[in-house]
């Protein structure tokens, strides 16, 4: 947990030196009230001048009246350090993880970087409020009221440090059963996190195949699971509020005990052991206020390290160094992209999922690339964008490794369309100029023209200000994939990259935008990934993959006359009269 303070700043701990002053402050005055009420009753039992016991009972007043007051402004002052540190913490988690590669997203899983970010975010926050709270303030009064007591009488400082040593061992037995839980119910949580996100995004295959009992039984498991776990840890716990409770009463009462002997020689004593009663119950105080933070220490030190691990991952993509405005435009090369020789795997896998890709795609070419399920289509174009970086060989993107590119020089030389258009909330206009800034409406409309999405001047009322709901869930699969490559088109990029881009679109609709798109975008460069023979046949090249390894480049023609695995493909998908028309 300790490695998360590396993000405090220097306002910050000015504020943890205000607490600390403020509690030893708090911790002074708390102590010396039992002390004037001993004198108190010392006074009253002894026939003293009642101005006397008056002035005692002011300044306790005041002293009350300054406890609030250090505690008003202790409160004060922690939520505002939590709530700043909380801002710091989650900037940074929402950073690194744009930083991630597809890999590294995969390594944590999405339901997983959500419990981190939320859930071990909350915990962590918690024990960070509590610290700054009661962390400081208890062990110091716990201590403060021990050494009182202790100086009262040696009988009544054995039975304290008695009393005290059964407590410590009471609060480590307990730790010591209930900590293991805290690692296993974190886990469970991602687990539960894990089947709520697959049971919404799946809730239609899930109705469709009458599959609600068997998903509702996934979840009672994992749900079983983590109720248990936590039943266990807080029955555990429970038993340590009740325990120091009992232990605290039974040295009351022997110190009452041991007091009334020493009474019945010294009569003025019976100050003494009204502050003992007090100091006893100070301590108890304290105590259970430590053994709260200690409950929900392990909590917040388990979410420190998840957290951790998130902030802690080495980022597999590295920012490049090159400098682009140095290059002399007469040495600058536009849409040029080599693969020399490219392998890839990924880290620690021992299988390549790419084997010796060399090709070159040069300004104003189509390149497609085509194969079965698994063959490592996308994982090709994944590389050109750094969405994973070539184990061997090496990725040119005019002239220059990719990874010598910074990271945004190079995001700005391609457009990029997914295979699952995603959209985010807002609504068409913000969705397509996602890229850029300060586009018209009239660059907007040439993009969704290109796109071929004139369902959006036909179907929506308000146009390119209809409303879009978070992931496009208020509009169709193929509704989506012409928006997303609109958002493409309208930041006229170098080269373009359509990872299966057009397969929710009906054949009438791929062949126009296509047409759309060799027209208005000849002079760049485009990749095309598709499973449809006649999406790819009029390519300048068309690339074949069979398990990670090129089988086929060259025309339509070509391949059809000299690789096998793509007149396969092309058979299984048209007629041996389609295929000889040109699309």
């Amino acid at each position: 947990m300790f490695k998360l303070l590396r993000f405090f700043k220097k306002s910050d701990w000015l504020i943890v030196a205000c607490i600390l002053a403020l509690t030893i402050g708090q911790v002074v005055l708390e102590l010396l009230l039992p002390e004037y009420l001993g004198d108190m009753v010392v006074l009253a039992t002894s026939n003293a001048d009642s101005s006397m016991i008056w002035q005692r009972g002011l300044l306790m007043l005041l002293f009350a009246l300054g406890i609030i007051a250090c505690a008003m402004l202790i409160g004060y002052c922690s939520t505002t350090l939590s709530n700043r540190f909380a801002k710091t913490l989650r900037t940074q988690i929402f950073n690194k993880v744009n930083s991630f590669s597809l890999h590294e997203m995969n390594k944590f899983s999405v339901p997983s970087l959500i419990t981190r970010t939320s859930n071990d975010m909350f915990q962590v926050l918690q024990v960070i409020m509590m610290t700054m709270r009661i962390g400081i303030m208890s062990p110091i009064m716990a201590i403060g009221a021990i050494c009182k007591v202790i100086n009262m009488d040696l009988s009544l400082s054995i039975a304290t440090a008695v009393g005290i040593v059964v407590l410590v061992a009471l609060i480590m037995i307990i730790f010591y059963i209930a900590v293991p839980k805290f690692i296993i119910l974190q886990q469970k949580l991602d687990k539960i996190n894990a089947v709520t996100r697959e049971s919404v995004t799946g809730i239609r295959v899930i109705r469709a195949n009458n599959a609600e009992n068997k998903q509702s039984n996934k979840f009672d498991k994992v749900n079983k699971e983590l109720t248990q776990t936590q039943l266990f840890i807080n029955r555990v716990t429970s038993a340590l509020e009740p325990g120091m409770s009992l232990i605290i009463n039974l040295l009351v009462v022997v110190g009452v005990y041991i007091s009334s002997f020493i009474i019945s020689r010294d009569p003025v004593f019976v100050g003494q052991m009204t502050s003992f009663t007090v100091y006893i119950r100070i301590i108890l105080f304290s105590f259970v206020l430590v053994s709260m933070l200690f409950v929900n220490i392990p909590r917040g030190k388990v979410s420190a390290k998840r957290i951790n691990e998130v902030l802690d991952t080495k980022n597999e993509i590295i920012d490049g160094t090159l400098d682009l405005s140095i290059i002399p435009d007469s040495q600058k090369k536009v849409g040029e992209v080599i693969f020399n020789h490219v392998s890839f795997k990924y880290p620690d896998a021992k299988e390549y999922i790419l084997k010796d890709i060399t090709f070159t795609a040069t300004a104003g070419q189509t390149i497609a690339i085509i194969g079965s399920t698994g063959s490592g289509k996308s994982t090709l174009i994944n590389l050109i964008a750094r969405m994973y970086d070539a184990t061997d060989g090496e990725v040119l993107v005019d002239g220059y490794n990719v990874k010598d590119y910074k990271l945004h020089d190079l995001n700005d030389k391609l457009g990029f369309v997914p295979q699952k258009g995603f959209l985010f909330s807002g609504d068409v206009y913000s969705n397509v100029t996602f890229g850029v800034q300060n586009a018209s409406d009239e660059e907007v409309e040439r993009a969704l023209k290109i796109a071929k999405a004139d369902f959006v001047y036909k179907e929506f009322e308000d146009t390119i200000h209809h409303p879009i709901a978070q992931g496009g869930t208020n509009v169709s699969g193929g509704q989506r994939q012409r928006i997303s490559i609109a958002r493409a088109v309208i930041k006229n990029p170098e080269i373009y990259i359509f990872d299966d881009s057009f397969s929710a679109l009906d054949y009438k609709t791929d062949k126009a935008l296509r047409a759309n798109l060799a027209r208005e975008t000849k002079n760049a460069t485009k990749f095309i990934v598709s499973q449809r023979i006649g999406t790819i046949m009029n390519a300048d090249t068309i690339i074949v993959l069979e398990e990670g390894n090129m089988v086929g480049i060259g025309t339509h023609a070509e391949l059809m006359k000299k690789c096998k695995v793509y007149k396969e493909i092309a058979y299984s998908q048209l007629s041996k009269e389609e295929l000889e028309v040109s699309k």
